[in-house]
């Protein structure tokens, strides 16, 4: 399958939206490449586990209500998801590829929420500058820890699907 964006389209577009994109920005991006992809097909993917859940945003403004929000990487796994579902079933895709992906993915956003809110506790600094400074290298080594964590929760996947993937061969 010809990719519809690049390497370098798929990280401005992560770079451009931090806060993340809406089911119809979502569809919009895949619209504009000629890539059929329907509201309907986002939320089978995300029922069987294929994508990350959206998360419930505010909008600015009084009473306008929250929306939506998936990962910017949601564009990312949907082309790949496209990609392979040209050779494997949903079933494979599930089991062999993506074990925990969305999990792993949701810890890495949690995880970066809690070191942005400390971050900003340890900005307003009411201890004194030398109990900021120890507060930020304890924040420092728990970032380290937290991306080592991922890192090795990633390599163990990892393993798993290739055995996985390696015993479907072998047969």
């Amino acid at each position: 399958m010809q990719e519809a964006f690049s390497d370098d389209e798929l990280a401005r577009l992560e770079r451009e939206h931090p806060q993340g994109l809406s089911s119809d920005e979502i569809l919009s991006c895949f619209s504009r490449k000629g890539v059929k992809f329907t509201e309907a097909t986002l939320r089978k993917y995300v029922q069987l586990g294929l994508l990350p859940r959206s998360v419930r945003v505010g909008l600015k403004g009084r009473h306008r209500g929250s929306q939506g929000m998936y990962p910017a990487t949601v564009i990312r796994r949907i082309q790949r998801l496209k990609a392979m579902m040209s050779e494997f079933t949903i079933e494979q895709i599930q089991k062999e590829f993506l074990f925990v992906r969305g999990d792993v993915e949701e810890l890495e956003r949690n995880l970066e929420r809690i070191f942005s809110a400390f971050a900003s506790a340890t900005k307003s600094g009411r201890d004194g500058e030398v109990a900021t400074r120890a507060m930020q290298r304890e924040l420092a080594e728990a970032r380290s820890l937290a991306a080592e964590l991922v890192a090795k929760i990633t390599g163990v996947e990892t393993r798993l699907t290739m055995q996985a993937r390696l015993q479907r061969e072998a047969m």
